[in-house]
C-alpha cells in the first residue's frame, strides 16, 4: 500500500478524519482509498454507522483521487456531491474507494463507493458522485 507524501500530508491536516479514526490507505493515479472504524461515537440511533461517517470518507476519497491529478500548487474543494445509501453501515469498518471519472482544469468529476467490512468480507453500502474544483494554495 502506497500513498503520495503530498496527499498524506494534506490528509493528516484534516481534524475531521482524525476525529473519525480514518486512515488514508492508498493513492494512485486518479484513485484514493480511505478506511475508518465504526466507532461508538459515529453510530446513529439504531447502532449502524451514521450516514455522516459514510459521506465524510466517501467525499474525502473522491477529493483525494482528484488531488492526485492536479499540480502541486493546487488543492481541491468539493463543489457538489450526491450520495446514494444502499444498505446500513454495519460491520467493523468502512472502506471508501474514490476515483476520477473525468479530469478537467476547472472541474473534476469524481465518484466513490463505500463498503462495510466485517471479518474481511465487504458489502457495498453507498455510492457517491460529484464534482471537485481545483483551488490555488
Amino acid at each position: 500500500m502506497t500513498t503520495n507524501p503530498r496527499i498524506q500530508a494534506s490528509f493528516d491536516s484534516q481534524s475531521m478524519m482524525a476525529t473519525l479514526g480514518a486512515k488514508l490507505v492508498e493513492t494512485g493515479n486518479g484513485t484514493a482509498t480511505i478506511a475508518a472504524p465504526i466507532l461508538p461515537g459515529s453510530r446513529q440511533q439504531q447502532g449502524f454507522g451514521h450516514a455522516g461517517l459514510t459521506f465524510s470518507i466517501g467525499d474525502s476519497a473522491a477529493g483525494y483521487a482528484a488531488l492526485t491529478l492536479i499540480p502541486d500548487d493546487q488543492e481541491v474543494v468539493t463543489a457538489e456531491i450526491k450520495i446514494n445509501l444502499l444498505a446500513p453501515a454495519t460491520g467493523d469498518r468502512l472502506i471508501a474507494r474514490g476515483r476520477v471519472i473525468k479530469p478537467g482544469r476547472r472541474l473534476i468529476v469524481v465518484a466513490s463507493d463505500v463498503y462495510a467490512e466485517t471479518d474481511g468480507k465487504e458489502r457495498h453500502i453507498a455510492s457517491l458522485m460529484g464534482t471537485m474544483m481545483p483551488v490555488d494554495l
